[in-house]
């Protein structure tokens, strides 16, 4: 199979489809950062801007057109203007590129908001311009939660195929689940973290952190590895157990310099520069806790002073200071968590940029608008297993 790839962001579906032998014959994307990350992985492919402007005929011949067209105008979290947006209308000129290249296969990806953007007519009308140009589909919300990542991710998965929508249905729908008996939808549990209910986000990178929650209790995710104190002789002959790095600040009235590895909050709160804020700006005023938790404290010898937070710790009576200081202590997901949260490798946004190693902010703006690697793996093997008895057909 040979695809092309527009609004290819950093490029999920080449990371699903490598596996299966698939190669591009093209990326479209625009913004600096993804196509950084693009140049660097796949150098070896043409890397376009504007998909608008692709002709028939610039690039090898595809078989399918896959596309996550811009969300932001059928998101809740944007201001909803559909089709009229301009963002909006690129669902539309990726039907256009559709018709001029004409492939076999169509995917196309995008928020559960689209389903009831403008009362549903805008999914309507592109759905039916898929009609209009001789594709049956099939449409799906498929949840990423289910595929082998620990986060809720809802989207709009479109398959569409040439002249057969048979074809598209058997990818997104397997025979068992058209029984009419699916199985119960697993509840969310009260202390999940906000990422786990929420996914990585939509947008920009202060906006992926305010839907998605990224700023979670420290004592929601406790270090894989914790670190022992004191030499009293509680459990294992130790009296605390630290919780939670140290969160801690330099006084920003004395300015911050460059070099922010001493004076941080919590390590990804650095974005751009010491971006910490929660306002969606980048300009905020940094989240600075001020309350330190001791662990014989039991939530009542709160001590405050140079907007130092002390390592939260449980021994001795430390479980009512525990309940005492939930909500008090947060932290922002690393892009290396985030990362893993959509399926990618660790080290695959390590790139340079702009003669420097790459910062947290771009790599979280681009993890948010990405998809779920293991979903597009799943779509991707679906299709090759129609393509395979399509071929059998075929050949008898």
């Amino acid at each position: 199979m040979i695809y092309g790839s527009v609004c290819s962001g950093i490029e999920a579906a080449s990371c699903a489809w490598h596996p299966l032998g698939w190669s591009p014959s093209f990326f479209s994307e625009i913004d600096a950062f993804p196509r950084a990350v693009l140049a660097h992985r796949f150098p070896e492919v043409p890397l376009h801007g504007d998909f608008t402007t692709i002709q028939a005929g610039d690039y090898q011949p595809i078989d399918l057109l896959v596309g996550g067209t811009p969300c932001q105008s059928f998101s809740i979290a944007g201001l909803r203007g559909g089709l009229d947006d301009d963002r909006g209308n690129l669902a539309l000129e990726y039907l256009r590129l559709a018709d001029r290249l004409r492939p076999r296969w169509l995917v196309w990806e995008n928020v559960p908001g689209v389903l009831s953007s403008n009362g549903g007519r805008d999914f309507g009308s592109i759905l039916g311009g898929m009609v209009q140009l001789g594709y049956g589909f099939a449409y799906r919300v498929l949840d990423a939660q289910f595929f082998g990542v620990a986060q809720r991710r809802r989207r709009v998965f479109v398959v569409g195929h040439l002249g057969d929508w048979r074809r598209a249905a058997a990818v997104l729908f397997e025979r068992h689940s058209l029984s009419g008996h699916p199985a119960p939808r697993r509840e969310k549990g009260p202390s999940v973290a906000a990422l786990t209910a929420n996914g990585v986000g939509t947008c920009g990178a202060d906006d992926n952190q305010g839907q998605a929650g990224h700023l979670i209790s420290a004592l929601d995710v406790v270090p894989a590895m914790t670190t022992r104190t004191g030499t009293g002789t509680g459990r294992d002959g130790m009296d605390e157990y630290c919780v939670a790095q140290t969160l801690r600040a330099r006084d920003l009235a004395k300015g911050v310099d460059s070099d922010c590895t001493d004076t941080l909050i919590a390590h990804t709160l650095k974005g751009e520069g010491f971006d910490a804020s929660e306002d969606g700006t980048g300009r905020g005023t940094p989240l600075v806790p001020a309350l330190a938790f001791m662990s014989n404290a039991s939530g009542a010898n709160l001590s405050i002073g140079d907007n130092v937070s002390p390592c939260l710790r449980i021994g001795g009576d430390g479980g009512n200071a525990m309940a005492a200081a939930i909500g008090a202590a947060v932290r922002r997901l690393t892009p290396l968590e985030c990362a893993r949260l959509q399926g990618f490798p660790d080290d695959y946004l390590d790139i340079q940029y702009r003669g420097k190693p790459a910062s947290d902010g771009p790599k979280y703006k681009a993890l948010g608008n990405s998809m779920a690697v293991p979903v597009m793996a799943w779509i991707g093997r679906r299709i090759a297993e129609v393509n395979t008895i399509i071929s059998l057909k075929e050949a008898a």
